[in-house]
């Protein structure tokens, strides 16, 4: 998938972002309870782990 997709899904909806890129894992576990607790960190989290690869 072409990362500036990837970077998009992960600034407006994190988790989604993190299961196209990492898929059902811890990373995304991670980051959805980070996105419910306040969204600013889950899309940090989101970006860090799809541009890390």
């Amino acid at each position: 998938m072409n990362k500036l997709i990837l970077i998009l899904l992960c600034v407006f909806v994190p988790p989604l972002g993190v299961l196209v890129d990492r898929g059902l894992g811890k990373d995304f576990l991670i980051n959805l309870i980070l996105t419910l607790i306040f969204f600013f960190p889950g899309m940090i989290h989101a970006l860090w782990i799809t541009l890390k690869t």
